[in-house]
């Protein structure tokens, strides 16, 4: 497997043709059939008008509430609320959300760094569609089909520090079931099932620094099955999750 970035991405500002852009770096560059790019969701809620000023909204009283309770301000909290579906769990300053796509995560994936003062980003409304407009451009750019995956960066679960994870899937199957195959020892896999798009978002992480400026990275050499895609496959269904309340 090889990471490489894909340079040359400017500061991204909305109407800028992103799917148009990366097709054509993607060409100059090299990015071959079977590719896969996994592109932060940072430029691409900027590319689709997903920034908000904070001094544009107005509040309503349960923000002012909530602003009270954990610290925040009441416009972040407007958002928050906004942009969540319900919130999940709560102690102190830290919300955990799902939102309307059915991520959970801090804070409803709301984004106040590398962006202008006082903004904020969102996550785009539909991330797959996203990935799909973004795979047909780079698929007919480079002649042969790629996959293309929207990250963010979320917690986890009993675990320590943040990791990309894909948010949007296109032009590969997210998932890869191991069931009804064997293990080395022939014993029937039952559960297994593996998050592939995942796994390659946080393999992307390694070259997506927040300082860096470089959102969009290649990563060749790994076998991926075509299919439409959908990161809406990678959520949990409620019914089966153990731990959601």
């Amino acid at each position: 497997m090889r990471l490489r970035n894909l340079v040359g991405i400017p500061e991204v500002t909305a109407g800028a043709d992103l799917a148009g852009l990366i097709a054509r770096l993607s060409a100059q560059q090299g990015v071959a059939p079977g590719d896969v790019l996994a592109i932060a969701h940072k430029i691409v809620s900027k590319d689709e008008g997903r920034v908000v000023r904070l001094e544009d909204l107005e509040p309503r009283p349960e923000a002012y509430a909530l602003a009270a309770e954990t610290g925040k301000r009441p416009a972040t909290c407007e958002l928050i609320l906004r942009e969540s579906a319900r919130i999940v769990r709560r102690r102190g300053g830290t919300l955990i959300c799902e939102t309307h796509h059915g991520f959970v995560c801090a804070n409803a994936a709301i984004d106040l760094s590398n962006t202008a003062e006082g903004t904020a980003v969102l996550l785009p409304v539909d991330p797959d569609a996203s990935a799909r407009r973004i795979q047909a451009a780079v698929a007919a750019a480079v002649g042969g089909r790629v996959g293309v995956i929207i990250t963010d960066t979320h917690g986890r679960a009993f675990r320590r520090g943040i990791v990309n994870i894909a948010i949007g899937v296109a032009g590969m199957e997210p998932i890869v079931d191991h069931r009804g195959g064997t293990d080395r020892e022939g014993r029937v896999l039952i559960a297994t099932e593996q998050a592939i798009a995942d796994e390659l978002a946080a393999a992307s992480g390694l070259l997506m620094p927040k300082n860096g400026g470089t959102p969009v990275v290649v990563i060749s050499g790994v076998a991926t099955v075509p299919d439409p895609g959908g990161a809406h496959r990678l959520v949990r269904e409620a019914h089966l999750d153990l731990f959601r309340g």
